[in-house]
């Protein structure tokens, strides 16, 4: 009886260390965390739109997150976070283009917390990584949790390995990214992985029972539930991008560029150092990487605004090999 015992022991914990099978937290040997400072990021975004999700999605009559904004997604990863709630959606838009280089690709930052007496274990907020490389068509990452999901992990003051969870944003503490390599996506129909424009963070709502997640192989994904509060759900400091097009204004041969008045009502005007015969467009854009309008770009371009709402907008010039983002302009 007790041979029996000691066996299905060993069995259980056997078992236990098959599923912790991916990389560790932050500060244990064989960590994929990557600090912010690292030379490896080459850019950051640098527009976003946020889709704010519930502080309980089982209790949609509390209403909505409503910790950062929009702007805290955007630039360096500086511990600035929007709060996206449950089920919560936050797109962000690259130029130049991420493409699937050597290693990780890109990295989501978030804001958890080490356990502090066991560097194995954090205080840890998940989410789904999606990307796309038309702005319409999002592809996810194959997302695997093995963390038990027999009892709900506490929306405060409860722990989790980072050995038991893959391509999850929010696998590492603050100021160490989550890396993404887009060599998990190839051969995805409709997805160029070598062309990625967005980048999209969807919250992981971790309750085990009635508004679960699951991740590739069906397992619930359990991770801190309910956490109603301003600051629930996942929380996005950055995503930083690794590898990316290179794209520059020497490159497209345009190295001065006047833009004027800005900010402006009803027209820009734009004069580019070009030959007239050079087959370039300029493209106005909005915030989330959307273009709103093109035409053929010469030495001196009108562009008509007056259809446009007030706020940001984005210039590029265009050519048949490359994009460069030159300038942005207010509309008033």
């Amino acid at each position: 009886m007790m041979r029996d015992f000691i066996f299905f022991f060993l069995l259980l914990g056997t078992s236990e260390i098959a599923k912790a099978q991916f990389a560790p937290q932050v500060g244990i040997l064989g960590s994929t965390g990557i600090h912010k400072t690292s030379a490896a990021f080459k850019s950051w975004a640098k527009n976003c739109s946020i889709e704010r999700g519930y502080l309980d999605i089982a209790n949609k009559s509390l209403g909505i997150t409503s910790v950062g904004d929009h702007t805290n997604a955007l630039g360096l990863a500086d511990a600035e976070v929007i709060s996206l709630g449950d089920s919560g959606v936050a797109t962000l838009f690259f130029s130049p283009a991420i493409y699937n280089g050597v290693g990780a690709d890109f990295a989501v930052f978030e804001n958890g917390f080490q356990h502090p007496a066991n560097l194995e274990e954090a205080f840890l907020e998940l989410a789904f990584v999606e990307v796309s490389s038309d702005g319409l068509h999002f592809y996810r990452f194959p997302a695997t949790s093995n963390t038990l999901s027999t009892v709900q992990i506490a929306g405060s003051g409860e722990y989790m390995n980072a050995r038991y969870i893959d391509n999850l944003a929010g696998k590492y503490v603050a100021s160490y990214g989550t890396p993404f390599d887009l060599e998990n996506l190839k051969g995805t129909v409709g997805l160029d992985i070598n062309n990625i424009s967005h980048v999209r963070v969807v919250d992981v709502i971790g309750a085990i029972n009635g508004f679960q997640n699951v991740d590739k192989n069906g397992q619930k994904i359990n991770d801190p539930y309910p956490t109603p509060f301003p600051t629930g759900g996942f929380d996005l400091d950055a995503i930083g991008a690794i590898n990316i097009k290179e794209a520059s204004i020497s490159k497209i041969e345009i190295p001065k560029t006047k833009m004027y008045p800005n900010p402006a009502t009803d027209k820009i005007f734009i004069d580019l150092t070009i030959e007239e015969n050079e087959n370039y467009a300029i493209i106005i854009s909005d915030v989330c990487g959307k273009k709103l309008s093109s035409q053929k770009a010469g030495l001196y371009n009108e562009i008509d605004i007056s259809s446009l709402q007030s706020g940001l907008y984005f210039i590029s010039i265009i050519s048949a090999h490359t994009q460069q983002c030159i300038g942005k302009f207010s509309k008033i």
